[in-house]
């Protein structure tokens, strides 16, 4: 919106991949407001999709925050050194995570997680013509995941009971379902 202006940072508190800072705002009538943000790093996505174009890889791993198993697409950090391009991330979370390299990337989102709240940004791809590669898990979360098959047929259900509720995988299975559909 016309007129709002960021003034600043103060960092409150600061970890490995956030960082909470108050941060000052000028509204469009002079005055000044704060909020809490948490600044974090850019997260990249990937929807592994099968060569029947029917079926996608998923992930089932354990998310502290919410202290329960999630199912998701691949995903991570740009937090490798040197590491600017998100590409070149999708391609490392895939290896890393499922164990697939992608013959192709396409660009089909980018999203604020949480902009209420967040800066996070993130990129959500899909990959195509897989193949097999040594996985490479990192950290402890990664080690104990699970790859499951997932049909896209049966997407609309899970979501409506609650078996698929994370953001970035929500948007990047319905955006290749539409895709899909797009191309037949």
């Amino acid at each position: 919106m016309a007129g709002f202006r960021h003034l600043g940072d103060r960092e409150v508190a600061a970890g490995y991949r956030i960082r909470l800072v108050r941060a000052t705002f000028e509204a469009p009538d002079g005055s000044t407001f704060e909020r809490d943000v948490v600044r974090d790093k850019r997260v990249v996505a990937v929807v592994p999709l099968l060569d029947d174009a029917r079926h996608v890889l998923l992930v089932r791993q354990y998310r502290g925050p919410v202290d329960r198993e999630m199912l998701e697409i691949p995903a991570g950090l740009c937090d490798v050194e040197g590491e600017d391009d998100p590409e070149v991330t999708a391609r490392r979370e895939l290896a890393e995570e499922i164990g697939r390299a992608a013959g192709s990337l396409e660009l089909l989102a980018q999203v604020h997680q949480s902009a209420g709240i967040s800066d996070e940004h993130g990129l959500i791809y899909l990959g195509r013509q897989l193949r097999e590669v040594p996985d490479d898990r990192q950290g402890v979360e990664e080690a104990h995941m699970v790859v499951e098959r997932f049909d896209l047929a049966d997407l609309d259900e899970a979501i409506a009971s609650g078996a698929l509720t994370d953001a970035k995988t929500l948007i990047g299975l319905l955006r290749t379902r539409d895709l899909l559909r797009a191309e037949r």
